[in-house]
């Protein structure tokens, strides 16, 4: 079973910065894509960035060139960098992971409140 445990969040004034992580452990397979969703309390679930094994990057448009998304392969390790956050960046965030051959895990999420 996979285990995935996040940190990094809290609360920060709007322009701040965070820096999420997910640590993945007890796969038998290989992870594929990493990635980080939210969700905010009365929304749906969306998507905020994802990377593959190789390295290559997905954002949401709301998040370009404020976020950053990278992996340590070697730990099982994805990041999330936030910068110029927003009060509409609060909500839960989630890290998703996707192993080869195809299962999806889920972290429980943390929060991240951006408010003055």
């Amino acid at each position: 079973q996979v285990q995935l445990v996040e940190s990094g969040g809290g609360l920060v004034q709007p322009g701040g910065s965070l820096r999420l992580s997910c640590a993945a452990s007890g796969s038998p397979f290989s992870i594929a894509t990493m990635g980080w969703y939210r969700q905010a309390p009365g929304k749906q679930r969306e998507l905020v960035a994802t990377i593959t094994g190789g390295g290559s990057t997905n954002y949401a448009d709301s998040v370009k060139g404020r976020f950053t998304i990278s992996r340590d392969n070697a730990k099982n390790t994805v990041y999330l960098q936030m910068n110029t956050l927003k009060p509409e960046d609060t909500a839960v965030y989630l890290c998703r992971v996707a192993t080869s051959p195809i299962s999806v895990y889920w972290g429980q999420g943390t929060q991240v409140t951006v408010s003055s």
